[in-house]
């Protein structure tokens, strides 16, 4: 990082990302807005106006005098992973192998005196490794330290950690024998460019309870070679899955301002645009690229860009502008952690607010729903559900929802096992009238279930999509039919349930989009 504070830094921008470090470091992404001001030295009312912003973009939310890392601030970890491409490239060859061993398998990149964490495929066991992409892990404390410092001098200072050094340069492979971690064991080998410069290395994790560090080796190094060969193949050829392809990037900010006025920085979100205009390039950018890209004068981009090479966070080449795996501290790690209900539950929160009924998202569980999320509405009469209840999806609108969006075949399958049983009077029993009613939810996008469940419940549901566009869970508003005609549930209710699974939707896609969102 730059030591000289250039005259052409953008101050907003600065601050705007001191404000997000320091919330990153609070205790699970939250912290209080004046812990936040001591942190960074701000004032309050400037850390209300960067709060502000940065909520109106959805990096940040507000509870309270809290704020909270927000979901869309994955944006700015996904540029950088878009940008690099490994994730996209060498992602699936890691899982490959990790199915092949029954091991995680991690991809990481050197950054500054440590590693940083792109990818991990793990393995489902009680015994899990907490690896992250964003984890930042001390150079000499891990296997991939050794590797990226092979290529430069010894290092000074730790003679184990030199020792280690001199021994991946002779041998082209480093172990970690419990360096973290007493029981967790390594072995990582370098992953190299067409022209030879080693890129990330990519590592087989294990426990002591499983191996020690030289049957680790010893299992896992042939097929790591392996698959280090057919990674620096798909590098050579450099394409990427279509659904990694880059992605253009709009001005988030304009709107805004218009909305919100003075309390709306502008700077700070057309610095933030141009951070992640790198993630719909490939390879070090120039400024003409990037002003286009981010919707930007060029002149208004360069500053953002002399701001970000202060913070350590872009680099200018001969080539132009690279984006650094520093941009992952920003919260990317946390947010990599995060599942659907902790996703979906303040988006519910602000539904239920706003419609004073309850409001659920559930998933597809064999032939039943499955509530993963769920904020009870205001009402004294309301639905009494928790979270881990099933029920049939034949009679739910959720369910219907979700069976509405599988494959032809899958969809017709399922149907043709399940035998309905009739809940009340009014449940749908016959098999033509279940597919009708699912084809019926297809075509118009919404569930409805009028007293099928239960006497006197109605439910209006709707899809939660991915960023691929697939449905992954359905919403739904629950209230009692007596309370009003149908039409009018649907005019009330239908609206906000739209806009709020487009809200949860688009937080899937920041946080999945290099990292699968676990249901629960």
């Amino acid at each position: 990082m730059a030591t000289t504070r250039p005259a052409e830094a953008v101050g907003p921008l600065e601050r705007g990302l001191a404000v997000v470090r320091a919330v990153v470091a609070g205790d699970g992404g939250r912290r209080g807005v004046g812990e936040v001001a001591r942190e960074t030295g701000l004032a309050r009312a400037t850390v209300d106006r960067i709060a502000t912003t940065l909520t109106a973009l959805g990096m940040l939310r507000a509870e309270g005098r809290d704020l909270l890392l927000a979901p869309g601030a994955a944006e700015l970890g996904n540029a950088y992973l878009d940008f690099c491409g490994l994730p996209a490239l060498l992602g699936p060859h890691a899982a490959a192998l990790a199915e092949r061993l029954d091991e995680p398998v991690s991809l990481a990149v050197p950054d500054g005196d440590g590693v940083r964490f792109l990818a991990q495929a793990s393995r489902r066991r009680a015994l899990a490794f907490a690896f992250r992409p964003g984890d930042l892990l001390p150079a000499g404390r891990c296997a991939p330290g050794a590797l990226f410092a092979a290529g430069e001098g010894v290092p000074d200072g730790d003679d184990g950690f030199a020792a280690r050094v001199r021994e991946a340069r002779e041998r082209g492979v480093a172990v970690d024998d419990q360096l973290i971690e007493p029981g967790l064991v390594a072995v990582a080998l370098p992953v190299r460019d067409p022209a030879g410069a080693v890129v990330c290395a990519v590592s087989v994790v294990s426990h002591t309870s499983r191996h020690d560090a030289a049957a680790l080796e010893s299992l896992a190094l042939p097929p790591l070679r392996e698959t280090v060969a057919a990674m620096e193949a798909a590098l050579a050829l450099g394409a990427v899955p279509p659904e990694a392809e880059p992605r253009a990037v709009g001005p988030a900010g304009r709107a805004l301002k218009e909305e919100l006025g003075a309390g709306f920085l502008q700077s700070l979100a057309r610095g933030l645009d141009v951070l992640r205009a790198f993630g719909a390039a490939r390879g070090p950018a120039r400024l003409t690229d990037l002003a286009r890209l981010a919707g930007l004068p060029r002149a208004t981009a360069r500053r953002s860009l002399i701001t970000l090479c202060h913070l350590g966070y872009v680099r200018e080449d001969a080539g132009g502008f690279v984006l650094l795996p520093r941009v992952l501290e920003l919260g990317h790690a946390r947010l990599a952690a995060l599942t659907l209900p902790e996703i979906a539950t303040p988006h519910l929160v602000r539904l239920v607010r706003t419609v004073r009924e309850s409001a659920s998202v559930a998933v597809l569980d064999g032939d039943d729903i499955r509530y993963v999320a769920r904020v009870a509405g205001s009402r004294i009469m309301r639905i009494d559900i928790v979270v881990g209840t099933r029920l049939p999806a034949y009679a739910t609108s959720m369910g219907r929802v979700l069976l509405a969006a599988l494959p032809e075949a899958e969809r017709d399958g399922r149907l043709g096992r399940i035998t309905p049983e009739a809940l009340t009077p009014r449940t749908l029993t016959g098999s033509g009238e279940l597919r009708e009613a699912v084809a019926v939810t297809a075509e118009r996008g919404f569930g409805w279930v009028e007293e099928e469940l239960e006497e006197g419940l109605r439910s209006i549901a709707v899809p939660v999509r991915d960023g691929a566009g697939r449905v992954v869970a359905a919403l739904n508003i629950a209230l009692n039919a007596g309370r009003c005609a149908p039409e009018e549930s649907l005019a009330a209710v239908l609206p906000h349930l739209g806009e709020t699974a487009a809200r949860i939707s688009a937080d899937l896609a920041a946080v999945g989009r290099h990292t699968p969102v676990p249901a629960s």
